[in-house]
């Protein structure tokens, strides 16, 4: 493995500090590498003086002691030889200035040299994991397009029966959200990558090309939800509850499908089975989009910590998940300009929803 030019840059600037020390002759860095006989090669890479005249691999006589002259400080990483500093010097032993100074360039190299081996496995290693992504997301459009081009095909031979065309319409319209999906997930290997702002708290958001920055109303982010619902409470046999009517609203209707869908899924996962699922809006500043269940209750000690990434409540732990649905929800919200609240019960919401269970309470600014 070779070294960046990041480290070769250090490494200079490490051995220039020495030109004021008169009693050295001279200081060669060699990089550990392997070699065919199991023991490790030392390649020479960085010098000072500049000028001075490097062989290169094992021809290298340097390699040989040269009396009381000559030393070594091997840089190690744990029992991995990483390489070493030899140093030529007038004298030994060194007077001790010079030597803390050796020792504390060696500490530094030997640092460095591990951070530029990790940055090149860590970077290797990311690339083989794009190419893999790549393939797969490649294979994915194959069995995507096909089940749209079946599905239109049953769609044509549904004419005259509006119910079963209508499922086939939303059949239709998830595989087009998949194939959002995987256009984003494509995508990603092309994103240059940024320093979080926050390490502590990055924010969790979703790739651009998944966002709706031109206007989009309300009720034509909600609407396929809402018909989702429908089927999936039929499906566990729950009662549903649609909301009496969606607020006037335009904006970045890719984030509040994504919220909205998260907390729905949410509900319908963890809730209690027989138990009511319902979404509840209200107008005004701010508008309220709230998606409610029956129980049971998230207890209050894990109330503050239920949005973090992650996290996932006690109630739910019997179940999959991975703890990222509402700290994507949570920072899509905030994104909008908005806020997302667990308010229990839902009758603290609205008067008519139930007395027992869970409200998440999305607010979007009333003009985006």
């Amino acid at each position: 493995m070779q070294v960046s030019k990041r480290f070769l840059a250090l490494l200079e600037q490490q051995l220039a500090q020495f030109a004021d020390r008169p009693d050295l002759r001279a200081l060669v860095v060699y990089l550990a590498l392997p070699g065919a006989n199991g023991k490790p090669s030392l390649v020479p890479i960085g010098q000072w003086p500049t000028n001075l005249a490097l062989p290169s691999g094992d021809e290298d006589p340097a390699l040989t002691p040269l009396g009381e002259a000559r030393r070594w400080l091997a840089l190690r990483d744990g029992q991995l030889l990483l390489g070493a500093l030899r140093v030529d010097a007038d004298r030994w032993p060194w007077p001790e200035p010079l030597t803390l100074r050796l020792e504390a360039t060696a500490l530094c190299l030997t640092e460095a040299l591990r951070l530029d081996h990790e940055q090149q496995r860590l970077g290797q290693e990311l690339a083989r994991r794009d190419d893999q992504l790549k393939l797969l997301v490649h294979q994915l459009r194959n069995p995507l397009a096909a089940l749209r081009t079946f599905g239109q095909l049953l769609r044509r031979r549904l004419d005259g029966d509006p119910g079963n065309r209508d499922l086939v319409d939303h059949l239709l319209a998830e595989q087009g959200q998949i194939n959002r999906y995987v256009e984003a997930i494509d995508q990603l290997a092309d994103t240059p990558l940024l320093l979080a702002t926050d390490a502590s708290n990055p924010p969790l958001l979703l790739p651009p090309s998944l966002g709706e920055a031109s206007g989009q109303s309300l009720t034509s982010s909600l609407m396929p939800l809402l018909q989702r619902a429908v089927a999936t409470a039929a499906l566990q046999g729950r009662p549903w509850q649609a909301p009496d009517n969606i607020p006037a609203w335009q904006g970045d209707g890719g984030a509040v499908t994504e919220i909205v869908a998260n907390l729905l899924e949410n509900a319908f996962r963890y809730s209690a089975a027989g138990g009511a699922v319902g979404l509840h809006c209200q107008s005004g500043s701010p508008i309220s989009i709230c998606v409610w269940d029956e129980g049971p209750e998230i207890p209050a000690a894990e109330r503050d910590h239920i949005f973090e990434k992650g996290v996932r409540g006690s109630t739910g732990q019997h179940r999959d998940g991975s703890g990222l649905g509402l700290a994507l929800a949570l920072d899509l919200a905030q994104r909008l300009g908005g806020d997302l609240r667990l308010i229990c019960p839902p009758r603290a919401v609205d008067a008519a929803l139930p007395s027992q269970g869970n409200a998440f309470r999305l607010t979007l600014p009333s003009q985006p």
